[in-house]
């Protein structure tokens, strides 16, 4: 069910598009996985799941919460087992948007305070407006599915002393209860690396 509405939220509004074999025409499909060790306390955080290389799962693979919110990507794979870099983490970056404006921007963890509850939005256009408790939701860039919410601005206006501003949100997804996570498998994901590698 999750996978079935996570497709009808890609749907182009655009087109009319009449799919007869939904199992292999859909882009994203889940994998239910179990948290088997997690951290929230660190610089650099990780999750361990029950899932590997023989369900499927490969590096780079998004990671989301059951509920609402981005939980990170996968970093190391083994045969049984897989561990997540999680969102806490500073090497972790998440393209996103605005949800009302589609403003583009950089999710990411710590600046400087390393809350589990609180992330931060980069490289927001000064100009664009934005307002406490405005949605932030995935962009469709990079392995995650576009529109997962990922949480609410709670302080607006951070300057950075340039043309760009820094949004402080409440993460939906609380990392101290993570019980379980889905891993997103990208159907067009190698199509999309292999083709993107033949540029300069």
């Amino acid at each position: 069910l999750k996978t079935e509405i996570l497709a009808l939220q890609n749907i182009d509004s655009n087109q009319t598009v009449k799919v007869k074999d939904t199992i292999n025409q859909q882009q994203y499909t889940l994998l239910a996985a179990k948290v088997i060790k997690n951290s929230i306390s660190l610089r650099n955080n990780y999750i361990t799941i029950n899932r590997g290389s023989t369900d499927g799962i490969v590096k780079d693979m998004a990671v989301i919460s059951p509920q609402k919110g981005v939980v990170g990507f996968v970093q190391e794979v083994s045969e049984h087992l897989a561990i997540i870099r999680s969102l806490l983490n500073k090497n972790t970056a998440i393209s996103v948007f605005i949800k009302k404006n589609n403003a583009f921007g950089s999710l990411v963890w710590g600046d400087g305070n390393f809350d589990y509850q609180k992330a931060y939005v980069k490289e927001i256009p000064n100009h664009i407006k934005v307002k406490v408790g405005d949605t932030i939701i995935t962009s469709g860039v990079g392995s995650f599915p576009r529109g997962i919410e990922v949480g609410k601005i709670t302080k607006t206006g951070i300057s950075t002393g340039d043309s760009f501003m820094t949004l402080e949100i409440s993460l939906f997804n609380n990392f101290s209860t993570l019980q379980y996570v889905y891993v997103v498998k990208d159907r067009l994901s190698a199509e999309q690396k292999d083709l993107e590698s033949k540029l300069p």
